[in-house]
């Protein structure tokens, strides 16, 4: 499988790439026209080397390739020439070059899951397996956190706040001393239903998630301040 996705320098001509061509003879590289086209470095790089399996369609590679020769500023008369066309004749409508560049944009994709059967596989997304559902998570700012200072230093919960509520966004609700001021380590606590967002949480500021027993509001999170946040820091 690694032969057929063998990838080129960034700033080599592919073989029998036209826009590769194009680039090269501009003295951009790979990552210039990504910025100028806004696509990833990756699409370039399939356009070039005819990877048009890479695609979640031939519409998807024939969009792509339109503006990869915008950015590259590729006039008709070029467009012809790379595509070994007569330079005579006449001016061909813009209907006319899209339904040329469809026509080879098909035949290239036959061609690769043709001459390629495993190919298919390979440009197939993937279904989730029943453990890798990927769940969309609510921004930040929809989520409650209550903090509570679960220690004897003054303001621990106040700095936990402005660390929450500052950089990483989230909605603020109780900022306050915890009913007992002896926890060792800091915890993010959830209710149930609340393990992702709880576990995103725990993961930005470093620290462990605890499930609670219970809990109505799904979209709400506590914070309790150990020690291990208000000890003193050595160097």
């Amino acid at each position: 499988m690694r032969d057929h996705l063998h990838v080129l320098p960034a700033d080599a001509a592919p073989e029998a790439s036209p826009l590769g061509a194009a680039r090269v003879r501009r003295r951009l590289t790979v990552e210039e026209v990504a910025a100028r086209s806004s696509l990833s470095v990756d699409d370039v790089r399939a356009l070039e080397e005819g990877r048009i399996y890479r695609f979640r369609s031939v519409n998807d590679a024939l969009a792509a390739s339109l503006v990869c020769a915008a950015a590259l500023g590729i006039s008709e008369r070029e467009a012809r020439r790379l595509a070994g066309l007569s330079g005579g004749g006449r001016r061909w409508s813009l209907r006319r070059w899209g339904a040329v560049a469809a026509f080879a944009a098909s035949l290239a994709a036959l061609g690769w899951f043709v001459a390629v059967p495993e190919m298919r596989d390979f440009a197939r997304p993937a279904s989730p397996t029943a453990g890798e559902v990927t769940k969309v998570l609510p921004p930040p700012w929809e989520i409650r956190v209550d903090i509570f200072n679960g220690t004897r230093t003054p303001n621990a919960a106040t700095r936990m706040a402005n660390e929450v509520g500052g950089p990483l966004a989230y909605r603020l609700g109780t900022v306050e001393n915890a009913g007992r001021l002896d926890y060792v380590q800091t915890r993010v606590y959830y209710p149930p239903g609340s393990e992702e967002i709880a576990n995103r949480l725990a993961r930005e500021l470093g620290v462990p998630a605890t499930a609670l027993p219970g809990g109505k509001n799904p979209n709400r999170l506590i914070v309790i301040v150990g020690a291990d946040r208000t000890a003193p820091r050595g160097g």
